[in-house]
Formats: C-alpha cells, sequence, structure tokens
C-alpha cells in the first residue's frame, strides 16, 4: 500500500465510495483468508487450524512461565485431583462390588468430578502437557529441552500435590469414612502386569490428552465442562490408569492403612507416566499436529498452483 493510500485513508473515503470501518476491515480479511467468514458463522466448533493455533500459543506461554509459577500450579493440580480419588473411595465403600448398579459404573460417574475442579481451575496438568508442550516444538518455537523442562517441573509438582492431598484426604477419614474404598481401587491399580499397565495408561493419556485438545475447540462455556466429563468418564469406565489420579488412589490408600508396597507404588506409578506419556504426545501431539499441517501445506500449494495459472 502506498502513501498515498494511507493518507487518503486518513483523510475519509472519496465522495460517493464510502465505506464503514467494519466493511474495510471484512474486505482485509477477505484478501488473505478467504473461509474466515465460514469460520465466524460457527459459534460451536472452531476450525481445526485455530483450535492448533490455540494450542501452540498456549503451549509456548506454559514453555514461557517462571519454574516456580509452573510448580506451584502443578502442586495446585496434584492435591485438587485427589478429590477425584475421594469419590471413588467413597463411592466404593457404600456400594460393594454386590450392588444393583455395577461398581465400575458408579464409579465412573464421580471419578470426573475432581478432573473437573482441576481444569476449570487453570492449574497444570501433565497429561494435559503430554500434548500441549509438544505443540511449539513441533512447530519450532520452543527447543527439546524447554518440552523436558516442562514435563518434569509439572510431574514432579503434580506428585507432590498428590502427597499433599492424599495426606489431608487421609487425616479426614475419620469424617469421611472410605478406607475401605481406598484400598479397594489402590489394589485395582497395581494389580496388573506391567505390560497390562503400560497400555491402559496409553489409553488415558490419549483421552486426556485429547480432551485438554476438545476443550481448546470448545467455546469456554458449559461444552468444556462437558468434554472433561466425557473423556474422564471412559477413563474412569475402563478402570484406566492416569498417573497423576491413581497416584492420589495409590497414597490415600496407604496413608489409611492399606497394605501397599513402596515397590509395587512406584513400578505401577512410572509405569502409568510413561503409558501416559506415549499416548497424550504421540496419539494427541503428533498426530492432530501433522494432519493439521500438512492440509495447511495442500492448501498453500493450491493457492501458489491457482496463482500461477
Amino acid at each position: 500500500m502506498t502513501d498515498t493510500t494511507s493518507a487518503s485513508d486518513e483523510l475519509g473515503p472519496a465522495p460517493g465510495n464510502e465505506k464503514t470501518e467494519r466493511q474495510i476491515e471484512r474486505g482485509r480479511e477477505d484478501s488473505r483468508f478467504i473461509p474466515v467468514v465460514l469460520k465466524r458463522s460457527d459459534q460451536s466448533v472452531r476450525h481445526p487450524d485455530d483450535v492448533l493455533r490455540n494450542a501452540i500459543q498456549e503451549g509456548t506461554e506454559q514453555a514461557g512461565r517462571p519454574l516456580a509459577s509452573l510448580f506451584l500450579s502443578a502442586i495446585s493440580a496434584g492435591a485438587i485431583l485427589g478429590f477425584a480419588a475421594m469419590a471413588v473411595g467413597v463411592m466404593a465403600t457404600l456400594f460393594g462390588a454386590e450392588g444393583p448398579v455395577p461398581q465400575r459404573i458408579l464409579l465412573a460417574i464421580v471419578y470426573p468430578l475432581g478432573f473437573v475442579l482441576c481444569l476449570i481451575s487453570g492449574t497444570q496438568l501433565f497429561t494435559e502437557h503430554t500434548a500441549l508442550a509438544v505443540y511449539p516444538v513441533l512447530d519450532r518455537r520452543r527447543s527439546v529441552t524447554s518440552l523436558f523442562r516442562v514435563w518434569g517441573t509439572v510431574l514432579v509438582g503434580n506428585l507432590v500435590g498428590c502427597a499433599l492431598g492424599a495426606g489431608l484426604i487421609a487425616m479426614a477419614d475419620g469424617v469421611i469414612g472410605a478406607a475401605e474404598g481406598y484400598a479397594s481401587v489402590a489394589e485395582h491399580m497395581m494389580h496388573y502386569t506391567a505390560t497390562e499397565t503400560l497400555m491402559s495408561a496409553v489409553l488415558a493419556g490419549w483421552l486426556m490428552a485429547l480432551g485438554g485438545w476438545l476443550i481448546l475447540a470448545t467455546l469456554p462455556d458449559f461444552s468444556q465442562i462437558a468434554v472433561i466429563y466425557v473423556t474422564t468418564f471412559l477413563i474412569g469406565l475402563g478402570g484406566l490408569h492416569h498417573s497423576i489420579a491413581g497416584t492420589s488412589e495409590i497414597l490415600v490408600a496407604a496413608f489409611t492403612g492399606a497394605p501397599v508396597t513402596a515397590g509395587g507404588a512406584i513400578t505401577t506409578i512410572a509405569t502409568a507416566v510413561l503409558g501416559n506419556l506415549i499416548g497424550g504426545s504421540l496419539f494427541v501431539g503428533v498426530l492432530n499436529y501433522g494432519h493439521i499441517r500438512e492440509t495447511q501445506l495442500v492448501r498453500e500449494d493450491d493457492g501458489d498452483s491457482s496463482r500461477d495459472g
């Protein structure tokens, strides 16, 4: 745009050719992005390009936070997720395996409550960052070192928060009265072989990272709570291994007197962390970034071909 045009814009449109500011803005947008009008007309679900852009921006911002801020947020998330352990422990105590409704369904109904509190509060959960921290690295905005920095800080903070939350819940068990349920849930977590736990954790990590992606794809209203509830309900229904919630479940069981061995707990938690990491980073982070970026490259190539023609 020339200086003459800029000056005319400042003086105002020529007589007989008046345009509103919105018309001028729309014209500029249409010249750059043809689909923009269609995207604005759809207020319920965002376009995948927009979701990826938001994911990259959010991941970049979190990677740029001071370590202390990220760590404290992660501690808060781990402590809050203790309420998921409390909820399933209470339900497992009140309704045994022989109740009129299968216990797994009852546990799955209440299991998401802690996750809703955690994610809506804006605290940082490791299983959300398994994919979120990957996007800016794939987009070459952050380094691999930054990726491991975020993962390590959030994971350690979550585990510290789990210990804090589990300790408080255990001290209140005289009121809650769910020690029997905690022991049952922890036994389920630690009952399986390493391979079974790993595959279960991959599925749980996939679902959690997918939930984080869908939150970015929906408007900030009740639909985000629904997304969190659905994804974590499936984790609870399948009895899948979520590393952070599982840590809270195992710790609160140990703190209330369940026969939990240190070696078994560490092995289960470490295997669940690895599985969650694989499921979230690979099946959501890498695949979502790959297929959307490839689509964008195809559109760019088509546009270049049209202009050449």
